[in-house]
């Protein structure tokens, strides 16, 4: 056991005008499973990689500390995973490597073969079975689920759940419940560090927020009652203050006891003023992490007849292999239908052959005539440029599009750097943005959820919920999976 120890840590990207950190300090037992939770583009990221001295900072953090991360960035893929296993841990037993590979629920077969050919879900195991045969003090484990499927996501909580001394960055909630015992929370202005699951640390917040927005809103009447008397009092005074050289029948005040009673009155206005001033600072010190998740909107098209697609014994054939197999399914109106698989099974394909691109496949396919569909992909890598020239190149509407990304917890600092520089977070909620800008019949929504925080999360639940739009969706989100699906389809 040792303790992990930060201390007025600040830092700022060179080419970024705020800081990601302002004099943060907090203290973690490194024996913990502690969840790191936080908006996109807050520093979950950034500061992993400060803890591993990737960049300069000032302020201080425990030194002598052995740290590893994951995810391993792989040169080259096009060789043999146990290869890649040597390149990376150098002197190993073979007898660990699989160890960790079968408690992983991964053949050791895998290692024979070419480290390109696994599926994403797979790599994601060898390179967590790898992170853990290596000698260290603190794992870092940077969104480990963002290519895995129910099953594998599963697996790797039971896994996780066995270790200890690890960081883990997530934004699955069902997820984070089942393996850490502590949170390390990135605010809006603050770190702070709570025992407990995720789902502990949610209703602690809520409560917190609702406190401190009551709280506000008490404080802005009381400010507003003292000002008026605060002007009353002063108001006073300066007319009790004239009738010092005021006559009444003929003869002058007292002008001592006059001179007292408007001092008094005055004394009064600078109490009352007093209070205002402490009832302003302390209405400043609230709401500062309060996060408000607005409402998000949509405007769905309505198809004119019930169904808008149907597969019919679908069978999809990939480099001479049968991917999808059998394969039946209608989309109606007003469903949100979520596409079930393993990692492999041919999610993605089947979107594809809906998308109208050229696929191979056996069996029969009814698209509706004149069937408006929006797409978000799960793939960024061609993101660049500025948010003008996406909406221009897109056919979005620019004012609607940055309304949206502003409600999706979009700075706007962030409207004046160039897309590539965004975190994997932000470019996702462009994709998300310039979706929601469009009018369709049917949107298609490919692992939505990737790398978008708990509250982004929870707005796109509850647009969902809200509008009778026709959704297909491939997520595995369980909790959302849950609470948006109308129907479920295996594939």
């Amino acid at each position: 056991m040792g303790l992990l120890d930060v201390k007025n840590l600040s830092f700022k990207y060179d080419n970024q005008i705020e800081k990601v950190f302002d004099n943060v300090s907090f203290q973690i037992d490194t024996n913990w499973k502690l969840g790191l939770i936080g908006r996109n583009g807050k520093g979950k990221t950034t500061l992993l990689e400060l803890l591993m001295s990737k960049y300069e900072y000032r302020g201080y953090i425990t030194p002598n500390y052995i740290f590893d991360y994951f995810p391993y960035h792989i040169e080259n893929e096009n060789i043999r995973t146990l290869k890649i296993v040597e390149n990376i841990l150098g002197e190993f037993e073979l007898w660990e490597v699989q160890r960790e590979l079968s408690l992983l629920d991964v053949e050791n077969e895998v290692l024979e073969q070419n480290f390109a050919t696994l599926s994403k879900g797979q790599q994601t195991k060898v390179l967590l079975a790898i992170l853990f045969c290596k000698p260290h003090d603190f794992i870092l484990i940077d969104e480990p689920t963002n290519h895995l499927d129910y099953h594998g996501r599963k697996i790797l909580s039971n896994y996780l759940r066995k270790k200890k001394g690890f960081i883990l960055v997530s934004h699955d909630r069902n997820f984070l419940d089942s393996c850490i015992d502590h949170v390390l929370v990135i605010n809006r202005n603050s770190v702070e560090v709570i025992k407990g699951n995720f789902s502990f640390w949610y209703k602690l917040k809520n409560n917190q927020d609702e406190l401190e927005i009551q709280k506000n809103k008490h404080l802005k009447k009381d400010i507003k009652r003292l000002k008026t008397a605060a002007k009353q009092n002063e108001s006073w005074s300066h007319k009790v203050e004239a009738t010092k050289s005021a006559r009444v029948s003929g003869q002058k005040g007292d002008r001592g006891f006059i001179g007292h009673k408007a001092a008094k009155m005055m004394q009064r206005s600078k109490n009352v003023e007093r209070r205002i001033d402490r009832a302003i600072e302390e209405k400043s010190s609230l709401l500062k992490n309060v996060e408000i998740v607005e409402k998000l909107k949509i405007t769905p098209l309505e198809y004119s007849k019930k169904c808008l697609c149907y597969l019919e014994k679908i069978k999809i054939i990939y480099h001479n292999r049968m991917i999808v197999e059998n394969v039946c399914f209608s989309i109606n109106r007003h469903e949100r239908i979520n596409l079930v698989g393993k990692n492999g099974s041919g999610k993605s394909s089947i979107i594809k052959l809906i998308m109208g691109e050229n696929i191979e496949y056996e069996g029969k396919i009814s698209i509706g005539s004149n069937l408006k569909i929006a797409y978000l992909s799960q793939d960024d890598s061609n993101l660049s440029g500025n948010l003008d020239d996406y909406a221009k190149d897109n056919n979005l509407d620019l004012s609607l599009f940055k309304t949206i990304l502003r409600k999706i917890d979009f700075s706007r600092e962030l409207f004046l750097q160039d897309i590539s520089t965004y975190s994997k977070g932000q470019k996702k909620k462009v994709m998300l943005a310039g979706v929601l800008c469009q009018s369709a019949h049917l949107y298609i929504l490919d692992e939505p959820l990737n790398y978008l925080d708990i509250f982004t999360r929870m707005q796109i639940q509850e647009l969902l919920l809200s509008f009778n739009a026709t959704v297909l969706f491939v997520e595995h989100d369980q909790y959302f999976c849950d609470n948006v699906a109308t129907k479920k389809v295996l594939i």
